[in-house]
């Protein structure tokens, strides 16, 4: 029993990175994963509740190996080697494509977009809680808001990986200019007591 819920999400998943949104049905799913297509409605009641929870398991088994990898990078550059792997593991694995798919999904389907923001949210929780360790004591921590910091890096990521397919050069350049934010920071960090009190004040009259 539960090894055929997870061939149909499985199924699920594969049938999103071949057909596409458009062509993912009872019927294409069960095909993919070989089981009779009335399994899709006898374990979860409709297509869309399934695509609903291979979306969160695929996302969980992805972000599960990444989290003691985020807990063991010192700097936000390690975090951006980090992140370019795993940019780099998702297109290799065609995930990529199922990202864009369960997003253009989610425009006209209001319960996938909020399955797709819960998914997306254990990438966010993640790099929220690692950049919060790495600008700790930082003075750029305050006006950087490391909630919405958190936001911005997973939404930028998104979009690169997106973007790549059409202009892989374009996303290069932007990876690098985000290492060179990154660097940057470090730069920030290494200044002495007196300039990192200055520029603290600073920022706070610029947040203010």
């Amino acid at each position: 029993m539960a090894d055929t819920r997870q061939r149909l999400i499985d199924g699920a998943i594969e049938t999103l990175r071949e057909r596409g949104i458009t062509g993912t049905s009872a019927r294409t799913i069960a095909a993919t994963a070989g089981v009779n297509q009335a399994l899709v409605f006898y374990h979860f009641g409709s297509v869309p509740e399934l695509l609903k929870q291979a979306c969160l398991a695929a996302t969980e088994a992805r972000v599960g190996p990444f989290l003691t990898r985020m807990d063991q990078v010192g700097s936000l550059r390690e975090l951006l080697d980090l992140g370019r792997g795993l940019h780099a593991e998702e297109r290799a694995a065609g995930n990529v494509t199922v990202l864009a798919q369960v997003l253009a999904g989610a425009q006209a389907d209001p319960a996938l977009a909020e399955t797709t923001s819960a998914a997306l949210h254990l990438w966010i929780d993640a790099l929220e809680r690692t950049l919060d360790r790495l600008l700790s004591g930082s003075p750029v921590a305050e006006p950087a808001d490391v909630p919405g910091l958190a936001r911005l890096v997973a939404a930028a990521f998104i979009g690169l990986e997106l973007f790549e397919g059409a202009d892989p050069a374009g996303a290069r350049a932007a990876l690098d200019a985000l290492e060179r934010l990154a660097l940057l920071t470090e730069v920030i960090d290494d200044l002495g007591p007196v300039a990192r009190r200055a520029l603290r004040a600073k920022l706070r009259g610029l947040s203010a």
